[in-house]
């Protein structure tokens, strides 16, 4: 194998917060259409998967030499081989069976996945299942490049844990969105996911109550309401699973939003006196007294603002909300201690991922004319680092889906669409079967890139403030990861430059600017940020001005920055930013209610970005890369030259 790359993945296991038993009730919508939706909450917790991934002829899983537990098993990538092991069930079925869908699905070889650390219970309540095939899905879809979204890894997952038999519902894969909430739809077949960006820190302390519950009872018992309910207990099953479940779904998430951790909690009693009331009696299992004894503890109560069973309700696992770290220290200790049962923490914090990114490109490209005469600037070619001549918005694109972009917006002039449609749509058969396979694989990239793709017309052009206002409506008040159209971004790491960016802003939690070091003698011809360091690594800081094209004398005056070494630094912007909604409305207050062009005759984003730092915060991040121009003659001929080029070329 040539490729020699190793990635290191983490995959947790997943808490159902509310929505227990919603996802396979609202499958039975298939069948009888009066049957409410299932909702839930689910959320990915601390503990989990941790493995390493590489490229391998066969497919092998094993451990590393200090897991304490040995596991080792390998097959050929044959899909027939794969479903074998798959279908026979235990441990390595799981991961045979996302192994057996990747293999039908996608041009893949094979995969070692080393297991380095499983601090996951089992059979917890947690889905360890769901952990190790959302783990697999990931490693095929990293190391070959599927271009898989977090969406596309969960239902790789799901059908991959379906040839088994095991009969696990839809909301186990939640975990493939890390540690965060995630609300989730389930409409028969169909499924709907999205994450929920909490207000406040909450505490969860997770227990196993070392008892015992038989989970396939349960199902058997519940599965009796489904899908037509004839007793009385049947119809409150369904009533219970439907409607009473979307109100508490639908409360928890503004609760969430909110912050509220009181009014949370007391939701989590409401939802567990609903199902005593309405679930339980139709199976002894769920009568549940050990669960019921914790919960009606008066020292947990004294800890807590509320619990409630997981998973499967019955005596298996309870869910606490704690009144704040120093409550869910001593709950932990009191459960260990008095009543024998291990626990750990899922602490949920603010922030929320970036699914959405703005590409500006609308203008006739009139510096690197007339070459523009024939294509649109962004789509003249530049050789990759992989060796492959491609039009350099691919490139951009490529990273986008890379770093976990969803849907993309592309700024354009509208009589540019032809351009991009001709780009976008399938070849010819004919012209496919002319293809070698390592182009084919682009050709059927480029297809699919177009169902990401959103296209916003400029019509005037007002600015780049005016631009990046255009997609507002695109981005549906979620934050937006914002690219320059005529720039190309390099990492020197692993993790791409956009990919950074967005972690960097899940750190800091607001709007963000990514930032360059520059001499002073080029600040005249850059938006320059200043600002205080807010990590001992000096990659972020939080600004407090931002100056576009300052003076000499101005920038060193006033915009230089210390490192720790007591040296003296300048940072231009870099050209990606994450914008939240705020930004959005400034600069629509700016253009709709002021009407004023804020830089010269355009609207500009840096002054809308200032008023914002202003208000209500800014960061700036440095990116471990370059940026390579292509909008300039010699700069194109600069990036032609050194964009391919090896860190140590």
């Amino acid at each position: 194998m040539t490729d020699k790359r190793k990635i290191h993945l983490f995959v947790p296991g997943r808490l159902c917060l509310f929505g227990e038993h919603s996802d396979w009730a609202g499958m039975y919508r298939t069948v009888n259409s009066e049957i409410e939706k299932g909702q839930a909450i689910v959320s990915g917790v601390e503990q989990g998967i941790y493995a390493t991934a590489e490229k391998a002829d066969k497919f092998i899983i094993a451990t590393s030499p200090d897991f304490p537990e040995k596991e080792s098993w390998e097959c050929e990538m044959d899909s027939a081989k794969l479903l074998e092991v798959a279908q026979q069930g235990g441990y390595f079925s799981y991961v045979a069976g996302v192994a057996s869908y990747i293999n039908d699905n996608y041009r893949v070889g094979g995969v070692k996945i080393t297991i380095e650390k499983r601090d996951l219970p089992i059979k917890s309540g947690l889905s360890s299942s769901a952990a190790i095939c959302v783990l697999v899905a990931r490693a095929f879809n990293q190391l070959y490049q599927l271009r898989m979204n977090i969406k596309g890894e969960m239902q790789a997952a799901f059908r991959g844990e379906q040839r088994t038999p095991s009969r696990c519902g839809r909301l186990d894969q939640a975990c493939a969105y890390g540690v965060k909430p995630v609300y989730m739809e389930f409409d028969g077949v169909e499924i709907d996911s999205k994450p929920i960006r909490v207000g406040s820190t909450f505490h969860w302390v997770i227990a196993n109550l070392m008892a015992s519950k038989d989970t396939i009872k349960i199902l058997a018992d519940l599965g009796k309401a489904y899908p037509f309910a004839n007793t009385v207990p049947e119809k409150m099953v369904q009533e219970a699973l439907g409607r009473d479940n979307i109100a508490i779904v639908g409360k928890a998430k503004e609760l969430l939003i909110k912050g509220d951790a009181e009014g949370l909690g007391q939701l989590m009693k409401d939802a567990q006196t609903i199902f005593d009331q309405k679930v339980a009696p139709m199976c002894t299992e769920l009568e549940a007294p050990v669960l019921h004894s914790v919960l009606n503890d008066p020292y947990i109560n004294e800890l807590t603002w509320g619990g409630k069973g997981v998973g499967s309700q019955g005596d298996g696992t309870v869910q606490f909300l704690a009144k704040d770290e120093e409550s869910a220290a001593k709950l932990q200790e009191y459960l260990k201690d008095e009543k024998g049962m291990p626990s750990f923490l899922l602490t949920l914090k603010p922030g929320q991922t970036v699914r959405k990114a703005i590409i500006p490109l609308a203008g006739f490209g009139t510096r690197v004319f007339p070459a523009t005469k024939c294509m649109p600037k962004c789509m003249m070619p530049v050789y990759d680092r992989d060796g492959v001549l491609k039009p350099a918005l691919l490139i951009m694109l490529e990273q986008l889906l890379e770093a976990g972009i969803e849907d993309i917006c592309l700024i354009i002039g509208e009589d540019e669409q032809p351009d991009f449609d001709r780009f976008f749509e399938p070849l010819s058969a004919e012209q496919q079967e002319k293809l070698p396979d390592s182009k084919r694989k682009y050709e059927d990239l480029i297809s699919n890139l177009r169902h990401h793709i959103t296209y916003v017309y400029q019509r005037e052009r007002l600015g780049f403030g005016h631009a990046v206002w255009l997609a507002k409506r695109f981005t549906d008040g979620e934050p937006a990861l914002l690219l320059l159209g005529d720039f190309l971004y390099k990492s020197n790491t692993a993790v791409n430059c956009c990919k950074q960016v967005i972690d960097a802003y899940k750190e800091c939690g607001g709007a963000l600017v990514s930032i360059t070091e520059i001499p002073l003698s080029r600040v005249v011809h850059y938006g320059i940020v200043h600002g205080c360091w807010n990590n001992k690594e000096e990659t972020i800081l939080k600004a407090d001005s931002m100056v576009e094209k300052p003076t000499d004398d101005y920038a060193e005056e006033y915009l230089g920055i210390d490192n720790a070494r007591g040296e003296r630094k300048y940072y231009a912007t870099f050209g990606q930013y994450v914008l939240t909604p705020e930004v959005f409305e400034e600069l629509e207050r700016q253009i709709k209610v002021v009407g004023k062009p804020s830089e010269g005759k355009e609207f500009g984003l840096t002054s809308a970005l200032d008023t914002i730092r202003e208000n209500n915060g800014l960061f700036g991040f440095v990116p471990d890369g370059e940026s390579f121009d292509i909008g300039l003659p010699d700069a194109y001929r600069e990036t032609m030259w050194r964009y391919a080029q090896q860190d140590n070329d």
